[in-house]
């Protein structure tokens, strides 16, 4: 709505992950590194963890554009309610594996054969797992037990598991201990810095077409990091908002006020905000009325 207002190609602030509009700060730089060095050197199992909105999928779909790119054999189960019975039938389907899905043995048997083919051919497979922290028990169990097929180069099949920090300490828990053994690999997505947050906002308006970001004070930017915590989707929405509020009132420039109004809407909370409590106004006279 507000893209030739502003001149943007495209809108700068989506609320679903696009690598094209990746801000690349020094931890996902990190993170995206070791997610696709995990997978390259056979490490078996990676783990991706953050606080929500912190930016874990967009990092998984910036790995699922290396993979493809590397022609690179993956399955992605991005809804992780899933029964044990359904996790296999997922594998099965994202790598076309030719058997009856629905039982567990021929998935097995066709995955085996699947992955020995691709390591006798020098090739990778990987199974990436988004919102791990959901997965059940007897889920994670299964996980497990896929990471054991391995040869003598490494593990057959690269395993990524990304989820919010109460996957860390599932992984605590003294049943999966075998399982937090196993990997290799652990990364963690932090809120942002205040620079960082002028930094991700300034690139994404670059990205979307506007080379010096005029929209957003380094005041309001400063409010906004505070409001969002620092958390990017947070960031993107205030932001998406802030723009929408200005063209509707004719103004290339945000304001505090427009962000006080927006937050408002958005029922935002953070560390020190002051709620502000409407009480009702009375009569100063307090008499009853006389009959």
């Amino acid at each position: 709505m507000y893209n030739a207002f502003f001149g943007f190609k495209e809108s700068p602030f989506n609320l679903t992950p696009d690598p094209a509009f990746l801000y690349r700060s020094q931890q996902h730089e990190e993170a995206l590194a070791n997610l696709i060095y995990g997978v390259q050197s056979l490490k078996g199992f990676v783990v991706l963890t953050g606080e929500v909105g912190t930016g874990k999928t967009t990092m998984l779909e910036c790995l699922q554009d290396f993979l493809t790119a590397s022609r690179i054999e993956y399955a992605y189960l991005f809804n992780s309610r899933l029964t044990v019975e359904q996790f296999f039938e997922m594998i099965a389907y994202d790598l076309d594996l030719r058997c009856a899905r629905n039982s567990k043995t021929e998935v097995l048997i066709a995955l085996n054969q699947l992955l020995i083919r691709n390591t006798n051919e020098g090739r990778t497979t990987a199974l990436i797992l988004d919102e791990a922290h959901n997965l059940e028990w007897d889920v994670l169990e299964e996980v497990r037990l896929l990471g054991n097929l391995e040869s003598r180069r490494g593990k057959l099949l690269q395993i990524v598991l990304a989820g919010q920090p109460e996957f860390d300490r599932k992984l605590d828990a003294p049943s999966l201990r075998q399982l937090k053994q196993r990997i290799a690999l652990r990364c963690t997505l932090k809120p942002f810095q205040e620079s960082e947050t002028g930094e991700y906002i300034s690139t994404r308006l670059g990205k979307a077409g506007m080379s010096e970001q005029t929209v957003f004070p380094p005041e309001l930017i400063a409010e906004i990091h505070v409001r969002s915590q620092g958390i990017p989707r947070l960031i993107n929405a205030i932001c998406d908002n802030l723009l929408l509020t200005a063209f509707a009132m004719e103004s290339r420039q945000a304001t505090l006020a427009m962000l006080e109004e927006v937050t408002e809407d958005m029922r935002l909370d953070w560390p020190g905000r002051r709620i502000s409590v409407s009480r009702p106004s009375y009569s100063t006279d307090l008499r009853e009325p006389t009959m």
